[in-house]
């Protein structure tokens, strides 16, 4: 009677095969990792450092970037500011400095250019002595101090589109009159007021009173935390304005245009403009600048650079040092378990595996101190958001984990090759 025969064992896959072959030199290499706790956290301490100040200084710089992109948000993408030199990332020269001044009429006449919907000529007067010479605003008993006047016109609510918690803006026949009213900012408002509605009350403004007709909504700041200068402010019509302060002449002239892909022809229309009106010649550059929200963005863009390569330089050392670390105590640990290498060796380990292993406890290395150098350095980032923008960005989280596995790579391979290089007979005879 004839017996069926066994089936013949299921040959293990490739893949499986390579699982296997991985898994052995990883559960050794965490072995060897669990032993020695304190050698491996003195070890990664550059990497944590490394890692941890990669993702602080881009958790900073990210939130800041967002905050940038809101204030020029606010300052309003369609507007383009005209002054007699730039005052954005560049020191003005002293023939920047002596150029004649925009008029009132230069504004008004950029009022019939075709793609322009509105202007607005500003004037500003802001006393930086915070002794007795600067302006101070009277309610009652409150006071408000160090507050920057603005004479401008009715249209400003319209160029740059902001709110009002309270009240209304001037019209335009308040700024024929030159009557004294007033649109407050919100810091100034709340100085005087606190909570309580404003409008219609009488204030105080450097020995003038004020009728307060609106109230500004809070501006924003660049940087999160802290106050915007421009909410410590007092606007008036800037015809009153110029009873209180005839000597100041210096406009500053903001044109709204009618669509962002025309912004180029608005900028040529009023370059041609001004040219022909403060009669430079052909060959003449221009005396006066013309700039937009843009500006802001560029010089951003500039500082966040530097910044970036603050953040390059200091977590380089940091890994490099990490990366050292990890190299001089990988060869340590050769040296140590040279005995055990033999032994391996001697029962059918392979070079391949000997070279895996200890590649695998480097990565392993540096891939903890990846872990804890995102961790520290996220709830730093967190904690700065309290006071300052903060956002942590999962972009340069990866790439923070990324480069800390690659460094493990990068110095664990020459202890790894030359554990497995060892030769197992003279390995056995290491004491």
């Amino acid at each position: 009677m004839s017996t069926a025969s066994a089936p013949p064992p299921i040959q293990a896959s490739r893949v499986e095969r390579l699982i296997s072959g991985v898994r052995e030199p990883v559960n050794m290499a965490m072995e060897q990792l669990r032993g020695n706790k304190l050698r491996s956290g003195l070890t990664i301490l550059g990497i944590v450092i490394g890692v941890s100040t990669v993702i602080a200084i881009s958790s900073v710089i990210n939130g800041l970037n967002h905050k940038i992109g809101d204030l020029v948000s606010s300052l309003g993408t369609n507007v383009i500011w005209v002054f007699r030199f730039p005052v954005i990332g560049t020191r003005p020269t002293t023939e920047m400095l002596t150029r004649k001044q925009l008029t009132y009429d230069d504004s008004m006449a950029m009022k019939d250019l075709p793609h322009i919907v509105s202007v607005v000529p500003s004037l500003r007067f802001q006393s930086f002595d915070f002794g007795s010479g600067s302006v101070v605003a009277k309610y009652g008993k409150s006071k408000s101090e160090n507050v920057s006047l603005e004479g401008t016109t009715a249209d400003n609510v319209n160029v740059y589109d902001f709110g009002l918690t309270q009240g209304r803006y001037f019209s335009q026949r308040e700024m024929d009159l030159a009557s004294d009213v007033a649109v407050l900012g919100h810091d100034t408002a709340e100085d005087l007021f606190g909570s309580d509605n404003a409008i219609g009350k009488e204030i105080d403004v450097a020995g003038r009173y004020f009728t307060v007709v609106g109230v500004q909504e809070k501006e924003k700041s660049a940087f999160g935390g802290g106050k915007n200068a421009d909410d410590n402010m007092v606007h008036m019509p800037i015809t009153t304005f110029k009873k209180m302060h005839p000597e100041i002449l210096d406009y500053w002239i903001s044109a709204k245009f009618d669509d962002q892909k025309n912004k180029g022809i608005a900028e040529d229309e009023i370059r041609e403009l001004l040219r022909r009106r403060r009669k430079v010649s052909n060959e003449a550059d221009d005396n006066f600048a013309i700039f937009g929200s843009d500006s802001i963005t560029r010089l951003w863009s500039q500082i966040t650079g530097s910044l970036f390569l603050l953040m390059f330089g200091l977590s380089a050392v940091g890994l490099l040092v990490g990366g050292v670390g990890v190299m001089n105590i990988m060869l340590v640990s050769v040296t140590e378990r040279t005995r055990e290498i033999g032994i391996r060796k001697a029962i059918g380990a392979n070079r391949r595996t000997i070279l895996l292993q200890f590649t695998l406890e480097a990565v392993t290395l540096c891939a903890v101190g990846g872990i804890i150098g995102v961790l520290a350095g996220s709830a730093f980032g967190y904690g700065l958001s309290f006071v300052l923008s903060s956002s942590v960005s999962l972009l340069w989280v990866i790439a923070a984990f990324i480069v800390s596995c690659s460094i493990g790579l990068l110095f664990g391979i020459y202890p790894a090759w030359k554990a497995a290089s060892l030769n197992p007979i003279e390995a056995l005879r290491y004491e």
